[in-house]
């Protein structure tokens, strides 16, 4: 037997007036995204911005549904919106933000598994880092320099060979 260890760096930062101008811009649009989410059932409004490669933005929200396994997440709306409407640019980064009506939304959000299983596909397919900026509303920011590392020992194409 041989024991392995996974692990990755990630940046904090106290709040998102410590963000670079770009970063900090694009967290508040994420923030204010949340708005738009379809979330009647939770009431967890999560949006998402993603900042391609040509400079362009696209937004997500999150889509409940009363049938609730046919709901996607904002990260996955975002990342079917950029590559439909600019197909073959690549993902820089993507902002995740939400609003917990019900609760607390002052702890940066991490993506789920599902996401976090798309985003390393997006990762593999245009070989690149996706940079991550994760926030709440309010209080500390996380920046996760390569989506990959949400995931480790990932499932992936290559596995399929």
């Amino acid at each position: 037997m041989e024991k392995q260890l996974q692990q990755f760096d990630y940046l904090v930062y106290n709040d998102i007036t410590a963000l670079e101008a770009e970063d900090a811009w694009l967290l508040k649009e994420a923030q204010k995204v949340t708005q738009h989410a379809y979330a009647p059932y939770s009431n967890f409004q999560v949006g998402a911005i993603i900042r391609l490669a040509n400079g362009k933005t696209i937004t997500g929200t999150n889509q409940e549904n009363a049938s609730f396994p046919v709901g996607i997440c904002a990260e996955r709306v975002a990342l079917s919106a950029a590559s439909s409407v600019y197909p073959g640019v690549a993902i820089d980064t993507i902002a995740v933000s939400y609003h917990n009506i019900n609760g607390d939304s002052s702890s940066p959000i991490s993506p789920c598994g599902i996401c976090r299983q798309t985003l390393a596909e997006y990762e593999s397919r245009q070989q690149a880092p996706i940079r991550l900026i994760l926030g709440g509303l309010s209080g500390k920011v996380y920046i996760v320099h390569h989506a990959n590392d949400l995931l480790p020992l990932a499932f992936s194409s290559t596995n399929l060979k």
